[in-house]
């Protein structure tokens, strides 16, 4: 709970009224699924954002508010907190594409930690750990049952990797940084493993986001056809459909185009995998409603296809049957999707070794 002088009255109750709820689900967005969007904007703008600016280079000689805002980052629970602001919040609401909404923003004059943090001891002994990469850190909390939304929490505040390269990390990139190098890790093994046998697609929908896994039976790679559909406010007019691909070999540096929504979708389906111990292409679609006016962050993409995942997927014997029933199921024409794939124009192209 967060407590601050000279900030509306109304704000503050209506926090307060949450308090003998789980105030974690607050910032822990693996809990967000299934909550409508008026709820998620409702926990988030009922949070006041109090900022105060640090070299990025201060993160392993941390000044006095720095150390105790890695405090508050350390802890797995809540932390009752005490704000002095510098100036009058300003209500006008912060939204990202990657990052979830925030709220109120306003200068942090002085911070006071009321209860003690929560810290784990698995994070406690990594945190405490100089002489780990950042990358080893990650993987080791992740496996250990850590939310991707706590360890980018971590990396943000400049608490992992070796003690001279910490460095504080804005939001937007360790959100990707977290999603990439986790995958990255699990890649590696993955690679080793047998294809699937037949064609699946999965599917899943969600704040007017319509998502469309097909895993082919082949070498490992991953494929983004993102479409804003006419009316919505990146596509007003128009089918504007956006295009990442990597292959088995040739895997992607940095995604230029939705570069967050490419990299939580990859983490997602990669996951997959790794429980499953086999290996697969995936031509991911991405259909956005424009009744999706406000963008939520890349969590919904990345839990979205997470759901997708834990349902029984429709199983074809070829790709014919598997892009016929596809296609009755996307808002535009199929041939929209196929004319810019690299995935599929590969797939089709390709010989096997049985085949000499």
């Amino acid at each position: 709970f967060i407590s601050w002088r000279n900030y509306p009255k109304v704000s503050v109750y209506a926090l307060a009224s949450e308090r003998k709820n789980n105030l974690e689900i607050f910032e822990k967005p693996e809990q967000w699924f299934g909550l409508s969007e008026q709820r998620i904007l409702e926990m988030r703008f009922k949070l006041l954002m109090a900022g105060k600016s640090f070299y990025a280079k201060q993160a392993f000689y941390s000044p006095k508010d720095l150390e105790k805002i890695q405090e508050l980052a350390m802890s797995y629970k809540h932390v009752d907190t005490y704000l002095e602001l510098a100036n009058k919040p300003k209500i006008k609401p912060n939204v990202f594409a990657d990052i979830a909404p925030l709220g109120p923003k306003a200068k942090l004059k002085q911070l006071e930690l009321e209860s003690n943090p929560k810290v784990p001891r698995k994070v406690e002994r990594v945190v405490s750990d100089t002489d780990a990469k950042a990358s080893d850190a990650l993987f080791e909390l992740y496996e250990s049952d850590f939310e991707v939304s706590f360890l980018s929490r971590l990396l943000s505040t400049g608490l992992l990797g070796t003690a001279k390269k910490r460095k504080l990390v804005p939001t937007r990139w360790s959100i990707t940084a977290v999603d990439s190098t986790l995958a990255n890790r699990m890649l590696v093994e993955i690679k080793q493993f047998e294809h699937i046998e037949e064609f699946e697609l999965y599917s899943s929908s969600y704040l007017h986001n319509y998502h469309y896994l097909l895993l082919l039976p082949t070498s490992y790679a991953f494929e983004q056809l993102e479409c804003w559909l006419p009316g919505s406010i990146w596509s007003p007019k128009k089918v504007s459909i956006l295009q990442n691909y990597e292959s088995f070999r040739k895997v992607a540096s940095y995604a230029t185009v939705e570069d967050g929504a490419f990299y939580a979708a990859r983490f997602a389906f990669i996951e997959f995998l790794a429980k499953r111990k086999k290996q697969a292409a995936c031509l991911w679609i991405r259909e956005i409603s424009p009744k999706y006016a406000l963008p939520l962050g890349v969590w919904q993409v990345r839990e979205n296809v997470r759901n997708a995942f834990k349902k029984e997927p429709k199983r074809f014997e070829n790709l014919k049957q598997a892009l016929a029933f596809l296609a009755s199921e996307l808002r535009i024409p199929i041939s929209e999707y196929l004319k810019r794939s690299e995935l599929l124009k590969e797939f089709r192209t390709q010989r096997k070794l049985s085949e000499f």
